[in-house]
């Protein structure tokens, strides 16, 4: 079938398998052309499918030589029905990695379930025995508690006082204001089960207690922090309450990694165009004038460049971890560098529907935003026929 995007908000309801596979493609080429890692080499990514969690798994496969197994949460391609892009992400993934002569198989289910938990240890413990490396990089508005049952609904909410500022509709260009009603107390305890590090602990659990991590086995999870522009909608708001719990747990999981000698880490990332980032206001806007920035004085990065440089520069470097005063390690740090920052203010204030396309980079944010789906991929004819149903080759 001839596959179009089809948006709506911010959310593209098809993917295109080809362009999807050729965006797993040039992220494997980029990790290959850098070179080789002294890195893990028996992984498990938690949210393996797109995103962090993707350029996570590529960099330890094609950069490290690594076995992985990846767990994700995506709908599979069917006769006249475009699978999602995570689906087609890693089938890709995995024909490239076994082509490569490479073990990689996955677990397609709720990463938040005991089911999949389990059905995840037992897979390890058959092709594995143990694993070095946990990433932890899932991505989800809902959790269905495995111990009690409750639904668990995350939101998008400033704390103490109605949050107002510029935003921006991506796919046309106006920037208009946006006002955001407060949280209460259930929507942050929800936020943060969502969110937050309980997951993540239970999975590390899990893993020890069936003796499944080797000696000096690494987890690291994924935050970010970001600008004061956006801090009362996210740091400072629901979103921000669950990442300090998630990095407060990494604390508590080095504690009951110490006998095996290994160790839990927070890495802060860049601001970059995802599926989460485009449904929070402000974050567009931002993101738009950030590129702009960033781009200009060749820092800008994609997901593979700030994973390859987080395994490549920070995790694996043969010596100490590089944290800052709250034990996180910082791959945003091109970001908040005082410099960009000091522009990116400067073009905030003068940001308006008029001027955004000149002074941002709008259109590098619409692009990045269909590469996720697989659409608008340098290389790829969309006139075409392709063949919707697409095969993981190692889907356990």
């Amino acid at each position: 079938m001839i596959i179009t995007p089809k948006v709506r908000g911010f959310i593209c309801l098809t993917a295109h398998p080809e362009g999807s596979a050729k965006n797993v493609e040039n992220q494997i080429n980029y990790v290959k052309f850098k070179g080789s890692i002294d890195g893990p080499k028996k992984v498990l990514v938690l949210g393996a499918s797109t995103g962090f969690g993707l350029a996570s798994r590529i960099t330890s496969a094609f950069g490290a030589n690594a076995a992985t197994i990846g767990v994700y949460f995506e709908k599979p391609s069917a006769e006249g029905k475009p699978g999602s892009p995570g689906w087609y992400n890693t089938a890709a993934f995995e024909k490239k990695a076994q082509e490569a002569g490479l073990y990689a198989k996955s677990i397609n289910g709720d990463a938040f379930s005991d089911e999949v938990k389990q059905k995840t240890l037992d897979l390890i413990k058959a092709d594995l025995g143990q694993v070095d490396l946990v990433v932890y990089s899932l991505a989800s508005p809902r959790r269905v508690h495995p111990k009690t049952g409750v639904i668990h609904n995350s939101v998008l909410k400033p704390i103490g006082q109605t949050f107002s500022n510029k935003t921006v509709d991506f796919h046309t260009g106006k920037v208009s204001e946006v006002s955001i009603s407060p949280a209460n107390e259930d929507d942050i305890a929800n936020t943060v089960a969502v969110m937050g590090g309980e997951d993540w602990a239970m999975w590390i659990d899990a893993l020890k207690a069936e003796n499944l991590l080797a000696p000096g086995a690494v987890t690291v999870a994924y935050s970010y922090i970001g600008p004061s522009l956006t801090e009362a909608v996210y740091r400072k708001g629901t979103i921000g309450r669950a990442k300090d719990h998630l990095e407060a747990t990494a604390f508590t999981i080095s504690d009951s990694l110490k006998d095996l000698g290994g160790k839990a880490y927070v890495s802060v990332n860049k601001a970059l165009v995802t599926q989460a980032s485009s449904a929070i206001p402000v974050i567009p806007l931002y993101i738009s004038l950030l590129y702009k920035v960033m781009k200009e004085q060749g820092l800008h990065e994609g997901t593979i460049e700030q994973m390859d440089r987080l395994f490549r520069e920070r995790l694996y470097t043969g010596g100490e971890v590089a944290v800052d005063e709250k034990g996180r390690i910082r791959v945003d740090d091109w970001e908040m560098r005082d410099d960009v920052q000091a522009q990116v203010a400067t073009l905030w204030e003068q940001a308006n529907t008029e001027n955004l396309s000149e002074i941002g980079d709008l259109a590098g944010y619409r692009t990045d935003f269909f590469n996720l789906f697989g659409f608008e991929v340098e290389g790829v004819d969309y006139e075409k026929d392709v063949n919707e149903v697409v095969e993981v080759p190692g889907l356990v």
